[in-house]
Parts: structure tokens; sequence; C-alpha cells
């Protein structure tokens, strides 16, 4: 029984630090293109991010279908889960192109080089537009939490 609270735990953790990366790293961004505040302000919160995000994805995993909650056959037949997964899969392919950028920019202040700019007001939107979607899961873990059905 503590494992499964642990896990919870540790998966609504994540899912708290995720949202703050994600809103941080998207006002860094903001504050980026108009010139005040370093790359490195983003990267931080681009590296929050990333970890919370990974910690959700092996967490939800774990908990959805390793046996530690309520159990596989519940989730999938659960339409608020499918929802949540849904979402997930959207902030995924919104950040393919803000996670692609990052690592270049990092690699490029690595060489001493210097980074494009150019789009870091479409990846602060981005940004907060996971953001919003990070919300929407929460409230569709909370109906999953309460066995929320329709029809």
């Amino acid at each position: 029984m503590l494992s499964h609270w642990f896990l919870a735990a540790i998966h609504l953790l994540a899912f708290a630090m995720g949202l703050w990366g994600v809103l941080t790293r998207g006002t860094a961004l903001s504050r980026l293109a108009a010139g005040t505040a370093p790359v490195r302000s983003v990267l931080i919160a681009d590296n929050v991010w990333g970890g919370c995000a990974g910690i959700l994805l092996i967490t939800g995993l774990m908990r959805a279908f390793g046996g530690y909650e309520k159990g596989t056959d519940y989730y999938l037949h659960q339409p608020l889960f499918h929802l949540k997964m849904t979402l997930f899969v959207i902030i995924l392919l919104l950040e393919l192109a803000p996670m692609i950028t990052l690592i270049k920019w990092r690699i490029a202040l690595g060489r001493g080089a210097s980074v494009d700019l150019g789009r870091a007001k479409l990846f602060a939107r981005i940004s907060h537009v996971e953001a919003l979607l990070m919300m929407l899961m929460v409230i569709a873990a909370t109906g999953m939490a309460r066995a929320v059905t329709f029809g």
C-alpha cells in the first residue's frame, strides 16, 4: 500500500513541478525574446520541465499498467483516461520543435556559438498552451479518481 501511495505522490509532484517548469520556460522565453532574460534561465526551466515529463510518463505507465492502481481494465475503459492520454500526446507533439531547438541551443552554447532566438516567442506560446493542457489533464485525473463516467 505504501508503494501505491508513494507512486501517486511522485506522479502528482511531477505534475506540479512540470507545470512550474513549463510556465517558467514560457515566461523566460518571452523575456528572452524581449532581450530581458538570459538563455540560461530558459534552459534551467526546460530541464525541470523535461525531467518532470519523463517522471510523469514513467509513473503514469506504472500506475495504469503496472498493477499499482485500479487495474489496466479500469483505465482502458475510462473515457477520462483516454482524454488524459490524448492531451499528453498533444503536449508531446507540441514539444517536439521546442525540444529540438533547445537541444541545438545547448550544443551551440557549449561550442561558444550564439543561438537563433527567432522562434523564442513562438516557443513561449507553445509552453503556455502546454501548461493549459496539463491543467486539463489534472481535471481529467480528478474525474478518473472519482470514477466519473458519461452516459
